[in-house]
């Protein structure tokens, strides 16, 4: 007998336990665990999100939204949100350049984490700021905000730079192979099933909305025209496209807990469906960040072969001194975590993995509270209903608003004329032509969403900031008055008439 024949007579043959075992593991592997290569685009995408965001959004908008100048000075702040006050950097200062000194840093961590230079650092950096700037106007935020947020501090716990990456060429990474290139840890675990949960608790709150399970909702959402922009308004007037979309999109809400279930060809074209839904958003609604996020994260879900067939084009059509971040075999340096006693890495992974199931209990219990299947004390279920899009996610859930609404002010000035926005060249109150247009930026509209159904006191910051802008202009104004107007509508369109509610009357 050979010694190859002797090795293989005294191998254990498989007890059923244990292939029961592997099987268990390889089913949980395959559909909690995430492939490197998904991690890495999933970094790409949110690096340029929030870089763009920060650009694009929060930048235009600074001295507006985040200075004591603005809409929402610090003491205004403190007043109604003591907590976010005590806790945002950018509540330090009320000054410009403080803000912008910010943003820039901020701009800064997100361009590293788009290429991989210090990920792990960059994503912390990231995540605080983000969440700096969130805490220091909770008027400007949407859930989307709350989600990108949330992703970053996730990730966190992911290997975001082990490919496609600066850091992947610094410790001269080698090329994983195939079948090693997919890690399955509680962190992927957790931020898997959050994102289903989001699509879940929103399906459930659908199916308790009489609009959207008589297939009206969508139609009535395209005619909020403070959403609509870019190709929405020309889809107003396709109602049976419009009324497939709402099915459409009900249909994939329920059967998005099969991101999690499915594997292969099935879960690609879920995530597929699911990503071109989000992008139909993006080129239809204002709603920044929102989409785009929703569709990084999904990036997540796509299996290893559409990796695979990704770096085989890009050998094939691609010079390999243009690829991204091709990693050279080189002497790895040893990192500081190798230095540290194996009992206390291993004590640290399961603090770290209990954390981030503590984590995920607390969002699933937020979830079920929003969604009344478990009970809470008064206050606490006050709090979330009177915001229970920020605290579930649920956006037009479980109806879409009755109408679209938009704000206008008055100025009375020592001159003895007014001048303002409430009315038009007639002198008559009616509805702008765009109803977007009366929000220059996705923070106003979000601003005005959140003040709907403030206290009065709560305009003052406006009122006041439209004072300065008024003695910008070279006028004196005595008072200004800011109004809500409403225009209710249906899957038909605007119904009924405008509304109209002074809301503030403010002695400049």
């Amino acid at each position: 007998m050979t010694a190859g024949q002797a090795d293989t007579a005294n191998e254990t043959p498989p007890t059923p336990a244990r292939a029961a075992a592997h099987s268990l593991r390889s089913a949980v592997r395959a559909r909690l665990g995430i492939d490197l290569r998904a991690l890495a685009a999933f970094r790409i995408a949110l690096g340029a999100i929030v870089l763009a965001d920060l650009l694009l959004i929060r930048l235009p908008g600074l001295r507006t939204f985040y200075t004591d100048q603005g809409t929402l000075p610090r003491d205004a702040l403190a007043q109604s949100f003591p907590t976010f006050e005590a806790l945002s950097l950018h509540a330090l200062s009320g000054s410009l350049w403080v803000q912008g000194l910010l943003i820039g840093i901020a701009a800064v961590a997100a361009g590293c984490l788009l290429v991989g230079y210090r990920t792990r650092l960059a994503t912390a950096i990231s995540a605080v700021l983000l969440a700096s700037v969130f805490a220091r106007n909770p008027y400007v935020l949407n859930g989307g905000d709350t989600i990108m947020l949330s992703v970053l501090l996730l990730g966190l716990f992911l290997p975001l730079g082990a490919r496609w990456s600066v850091d992947a060429c610094r410790r001269g990474d080698r090329q994983t192979e195939p079948e090693s290139s997919r890690i399955c840890t509680v962190a992927t675990a957790v931020i898997l099933v959050h994102f289903v949960g989001i699509y879940a608790v929103n399906g459930i709150l659908k199916f308790r909305s009489e609009a959207w399970m008589t297939g009206t909702a969508v139609q009535r959402i395209f005619h909020l025209e403070q959403y609509v922009v870019l190709l929405g308004p020309f889809l107003t007037d396709f109602s049976a496209l419009l009324t497939a979309a709402n099915w459409a999109w009900v249909a994939l809400l329920t059967v998005s807990p099969l991101l999690l279930l499915t594997t292969g060809r099935l879960r690609l074209a879920l995530a597929g469906a699911f990503i071109g839904a989000q992008l139909g958003l993006g080129v239809t609604m204002r709603l920044g960040a929102f989409p785009f996020v929703m569709v990084a994260i999904l990036l997540l879900y796509l299996p290893p072969d559409v990796w695979d067939r990704f770096e085989d084009t890009l050998e094939a059509h691609v010079p390999a001194r243009y690829r991204a971040l091709e990693s050279t075999p080189t002497t790895a340096k040893p990192t500081i975590a190798e230095h540290v006693p194996a009992t206390l890495r291993r004590t640290g992974r399961i603090a770290v993995a209990m954390a981030l199931v503590c984590g995920l209990v607390a969002v699933v219990g937020w979830q079920a509270i929003a969604l009344g299947f478990l009970e809470t004390p008064e206050p606490v279920t006050a709090a979330i209903d009177d915001d229970i899009e920020g605290a579930s996610w649920a956006f037009f859930a479980p109806n879409p608003p009755e109408g679209y609404w938009w704000y206008a002010w008055e100025a009375d000035l020592e001159s003895g004329e007014t001048v303002g926005t409430l009315t038009d060249e007639s002198g008559a109150i009616d509805r702008p032509p765009d109803a977007a247009d009366r929000d220059p930026s996705v923070l106003w509209k979000r601003y005005g969403s959140e003040l709907r159904y403030a206290p009065a006191s709560q305009y003052e910051p406006l009122a006041a900031y439209y004072c300065e802008q008024v003695a910008a202009d070279g006028e004196s104004a005595e008072s200004v008055t800011v109004y809500k107007l409403e225009q209710p509508v249906d899957a038909d369109g605007p119904t009924g008439d405008l509304e109209h509610d002074a809301r503030l009357e403010y002695a400049c």
